[in-house]
């Protein structure tokens, strides 16, 4: 690969921005778009009474309820760097989105809510990105509200966790006492509010050799300072030490303090990011091989799949992450599921909803493909005649099953067509009744039904009548295994969208009776 293409690798930065609900993520993401100066006001998730809306939550049903149901993905320029964010859903019931997602970036934020401190969804989702063994950087929020002290917060990070920490600055105070940030990495203190505090009207005050302010300063008066001192002592004594191979390894997190909705201490923890977040380097395929983003043939994975992003075109658009080499629009790949020929002539970028053409984009980059039905979820594309494969990405179990139809029995057409595009997506399963081919869905949350229910009527124009039929432990079975006299009250044959075989089964004692009736019938939570 020309050094120039080479270049152009290194400056990207792609990473996923993780959190429990209502941590402040979308507001993070608000800001260090304002900082790529890729909008000029920060929205907010409390847009149902302000009018504004977060710039990633772009779907309707999101504006309405103040949440992210689906990732979202944002490119910008920042100091010579090419980012890409991507804006996950913190919801657990859209936990099956965040994971795919998870697959296609290069590092993770953690938010936490400093009043909170390591919720239930944080740490499922921290837990993935430690599988894959991606750098993880924490960023504590809502700084300017009383929260749990910070020794107690990394103490917990590390303990519930388990991983290294390490302090890149630290709170001079908390809630309406914050009086700034020392920054034990860059050596100063960053002054929140200066014209409220008095403190001599300047944002950053350098500090000395021995860690101190020289001379006066009015924020040395202040008792919070010498704590702040005696905290930062402390941890350069008994903490733990910077080490950039630990980050890039996924081993220690570099901690950093602030609060997004005031927009204090983001930039600098975006700076400091920069220097530090991976650049593309490799992906592994199926045989475990790693291709290496320098390669000069083009690959890439689709990771997502998203019906009406423009309701008004009722579009489909494959999302992929570019893992080697260089996209030109026009192109042709080859579709490693099933070795057909593809023209990749429609592409796009995005800034949330907005989005334009692309003509080109390298290893790191996330591209939109305008998809017919060509591509699924995990898909690989590739040029050239070696064929390149993906790992696989994770897929989930439905847990919760209901019964869909239409209300309206003339408006079969727009049902099918609404339901299948939205299947697609890869949040719900479909699956068809054995004899009678009703349609059920599957989903891991019940606020994936909720969403489906409003995206049926406002983009499909498709009222549907829903019946919960509870909780099921879904299993896969061989066809050549099955016979249809398997089936009872209690194990629910059906089909799933790939015309696989499957027992719904009522509960686990079920599972096991059918086990034990049918000992040589292999049962598989994944095909």
């Amino acid at each position: 690969m020309e050094q120039k293409l080479k270049d152009e690798v290194e400056a990207r930065k792609t990473f996923a921005i993780i959190s429990h609900p209502d941590a402040g993520k979308t507001t993070i993401t608000e800001q260090l778009l304002l900082f790529g100066g890729a909008i000029r006001q920060a929205g907010t998730v409390k847009g149902k009474k302000t009018g504004k809306f977060a710039t990633s939550d772009w779907m309707e049903i999101e504006k309405q309820r103040g949440i992210s149901v689906t990732s979202s993905v944002m490119q910008f320029e920042y100091q010579g760097k090419k980012i890409n964010i991507l804006d996950t859903p913190g919801h657990e019931d859209f936990s099956e989105d965040t994971y795919r997602t998870l697959m296609a970036v290069d590092s993770a934020v953690m938010v936490i809510d400093s009043g909170k401190g390591i919720e239930p969804q944080t740490k499922k989702l921290f837990q993935v990105c430690r599988m894959r063994g991606i750098p993880i950087f924490t960023f504590i929020n809502k700084l300017d509200r009383d929260g749990k002290e910070p020794l107690e917060l990394l103490e917990e990070l590390e303990e519930v966790l388990k991983i290294d920490s390490y302090p890149m600055n630290w709170p001079i105070g908390m809630g309406r006492g914050l009086l700034g940030l020392y920054d034990n990495y860059n050596k100063r203190i960053e002054i929140h509010h200066p014209d409220i505090n008095g403190i001599n009207g300047e944002k950053i005050v350098e500090l000395n050799a021995e860690g101190k302010i020289e001379g006066d300063h009015p924020i040395k008066k202040s008792s919070l300072y010498d704590q702040a001192l005696d905290d930062i002592e402390l941890l350069n004594e008994a903490g733990n030490d910077f080490s950039e191979e630990k980050i890039i390894n996924g081993q220690l997190t570099p901690v950093f303090f602030g609060s997004a909705l005031t927009n204090f201490g983001v930039q600098t923890f975006l700076d400091t990011f920069l220097n530090f977040a991976p650049s593309p380097s490799s992906h592994k395929d199926i045989s475990g091989n790693k291709v290496p983003a320098t390669n000069d043939e083009f690959s890439g994975f689709i990771f997502k799949i998203q019906a009406n992003m423009n309701p008004a075109h009722r579009d489909r658009i494959a999302f992929i992450r570019i893992c080697s080499g260089e996209f030109e629009r026009g192109m042709d790949v080859t579709l490693a599921r099933t070795k057909k020929k593809i023209k990749l002539s429609n592409s796009t970028q995005f800034m949330a909803e907005s989005r334009e053409m692309v003509q080109r984009a390298v290893a790191g980059d996330i591209i939109g493909l305008y998809d017919t039905g060509n591509f699924q979820i995990g898909d690989t594309i590739f040029e050239g005649k070696k064929c390149v494969e993906f790992e696989k990405l994770p897929q989930f179990t439905p847990e919760i099953f209901m019964k869909v139809s239409a209300k309206n029995v003339m408006k079969q057409k727009s049902f099918h067509k609404g339901v299948q595009q939205l299947v697609q997506e890869g949040a719900i399963q479909l699956y068809k009744t054995f004899h009678t081919e009703d349609y059920i869905l599957g989903a891991v949350g019940q606020l994936q039904f909720e969403v489906f229910q409003y995206r049926m009527l406002h983009e499909y124009k498709s009222e549907v009548i829903m019946t919960p039929i509870g909780n099921k432990i879904a299993r896969w079975i061989k066809p050549e295994q099955l016979d249809t006299s398997m089936s009872s009250s209690r194990n629910l044959l059906v089909r799933d969208r790939f015309d696989q075989p499957l027992f719904l089964f009522e509960n686990q004692f079920a599972m096991h009776w059918f086990a034990d009736k049918y000992p040589n019938v292999e049962l598989t939570s994944l095909l």
